[in-house]
C-alpha cells in the first residue's frame, strides 16, 4: 500500500473541543455488519477510532459507544471527517475522526458529563474553584 497523506474534510485547527486520551470501546456499522474497535480519544463533539481499515471520508457511521459510568451502551451516529491511512508518513495512529451528528439532547448530556469528569481526573487545573 503506497503511503497516502491525512485526508480531512475540516481545516486544520478547526476542532471545537479538547481530545482527551482516553480508551472507550466503540462498535460501529460497516457495509460487512459491525465491528468493534477502541476508540483513542474523545470529546464533546467526536471520537478517534482506531482502526486499520478506517471508512472513507464523508461516511456517516452508526456508532454503538460504551462509557464506562453507563449501564448500557447507546447508539449515535458520525460523519467520518479524517482518516490516518496505516502506513503514514506522519507515523500517526491509523483510524478514522468521527463527529457526532444528530445527537438527541439527552444522548449529548451524557457525553459532555462523561467528557467533564474525564477533563477533571486527566487535568486537575480545569477544575472549578471550590468554595469556602
Amino acid at each position: 500500500m503506497a503511503d497516502k497523506p491525512t485526508t480531512d474534510l475540516k481545516k486544520k485547527g478547526a476542532r471545537q473541543s479538547d481530545r482527551l486520551h482516553h480508551e472507550l470501546l466503540v462498535a460501529y456499522r460497516t457495509v460487512d455488519g459491525f465491528i468493534t474497535d477502541w476508540a483513542v480519544n474523545i470529546s464533546r463533539g467526536g471520537l478517534f477510532i482506531n482502526s486499520r481499515n478506517p471508512q472513507p471520508v464523508g461516511s456517516t457511521v452508526k456508532l454503538i459507544i460504551s462509557l464506562p459510568d453507563q449501564a448500557f451502551p447507546f447508539d449515535l451516529s458520525g460523519r467520518v471527517v479524517r482518516v490516518n491511512e496505516v502506513d503514514n508518513p506522519a507515523n500517526q495512529v491509523p483510524g478514522m475522526a468521527v463527529e457526532f451528528i444528530d445527537v438527541d439532547e439527552e444522548k449529548r448530556a451524557r457525553i459532555e458529563r462523561f467528557v467533564d469528569r474525564l477533563r477533571e481526573a486527566l487535568m486537575p487545573e480545569h477544575r472549578a474553584p471550590t468554595k469556602k
